[in-house]
């Protein structure tokens, strides 16, 4: 998608600001399906703080760009077969190791082209790519554009099998915001989750997301989106839990896990599943910690098929093992290795 929106520059609060909208609106379209390719290596998390103004404004077309593609997803999720054979993420690609650039030639760029190059070499687990970013980040704030390059490749970080290199992608999808790791920023998106424009509002409740994974606001956040679990339309309610995955702390299982089980979507379901399986900013360790309340789905009288089968994929996802839809199996598989390690 070509896109290269004008933003400007506003604090929160004055006249004509608005957020600015996530162009993607889907951070890829395989995000959110179960499918290979969960584990991860680690979960560090720490806040950085920076004082740059959050008040990216989002021109009309960034939102009209925004919902065609949320419609264009929506059509790609309702012609999605839900089986391991999936479309390939930027999870299950290849490995190759880029040659890394120098601090020297990456000084010389412009800072747009900074981010883009070193996206692309921590995407490509190239040696040192990560600790350039984070050294740099902070420098980024006010000086990126949130266009459809920059947007392809934090899709692609976020997806990472590396930890580090999805908090890579978070961080640099943050400055390209405008949206320091601040109370006012966190001010800002609170107040813009509950826009009447509904594209304001499912790009605040994925921000919120990035915002709590880097460690502000972490406990008001996870509460503001769970809150929006109980919104009337299926989207808010999707996008919540979008939001909840990105958050990635251990109060966020049980949260999804209950979206999974009792909202009415099946679409907020399956997303809940792909989030705690293998989405989002969950280490190995968290999702692992989900697989008694899956195996309990499993075999759940209460629930409609569908759902089962997404808790068997899940099962599948976060363990490896290809055990089927046999409840018994997976418990005996549970029983005999997994419980008490």
């Amino acid at each position: 998608m070509e896109f290269s929106p004008p933003f400007g520059s506003q604090p929160p609060g004055q006249p004509g600001n608005s957020p600015a909208a996530d162009p993607r609106l889907q951070p890829t379209p395989d995000y959110g399906t179960l499918g290979p390719g969960s584990d991860l290596t680690s979960n560090a998390q720490g806040p950085r703080t920076s004082g740059v103004n959050p008040g990216r404004v989002a021109p009309l077309l960034a939102i009209a760009m925004g919902i065609s593609l949320a419609i264009a997803v929506a059509t790609m999720r309702s012609n999605r077969v839900m089986s391991p054979q999936v479309s390939r993420s930027p999870r299950q690609s290849s490995t190759r190791v880029a040659a890394p650039i120098s601090p020297a030639q990456i000084e010389a760029m412009k800072p747009q082209r900074q981010a883009e190059a070193l996206l692309e070499q921590a995407v490509a687990h190239s040696d040192g790519a990560v600790d350039q970013i984070s050294a740099r980040v902070d420098r980024w704030q006010g000086q990126l554009n949130w266009d459809s390059q920059l947007a392809s490749l934090t899709t692609a970080a976020l997806n990472s099998n590396d930890m580090r290199v999805r908090e890579s992608g978070i961080e640099v999808e943050l400055a390209a915001y405008g949206l320091g790791k601040n109370s006012a920023s966190l001010q800002y998106l609170l107040k813009t989750v509950d826009s009447r424009d509904h594209a304001q509002k499912i790009w605040a409740l994925w921000a919120l997301g990035l915002m709590g994974n880097r460690g502000v606001g972490t406990e008001q956040v996870v509460q503001v989106l769970t809150l929006h679990l109980k919104d009337s339309d299926e989207d808010s309610r999707r996008w919540a839990v979008n939001g909840l995955a990105l958050v990635g702390s251990n109060e966020t299982i049980p949260i999804l896990l209950s979206a999974m089980h009792d909202d009415p979507s099946p679409v907020v379901r399956e997303e809940s599943a792909c989030a705690v399986a293998s989405s989002g900013m969950f280490s190995r360790e968290q999702r692992l910690s989900a697989i008694p309340q899956l195996l309990n789905y499993t075999d759940d009288a209460g629930l409609d098929t569908q759902t089962k089968g997404w808790a068997f994929q899940a099962l599948a996802d976060i363990t490896g093992e290809r055990l089927g839809n046999d409840s018994a199996a997976w418990r005996n598989w549970y029983e005999s290795g997994v419980r008490g390690q």
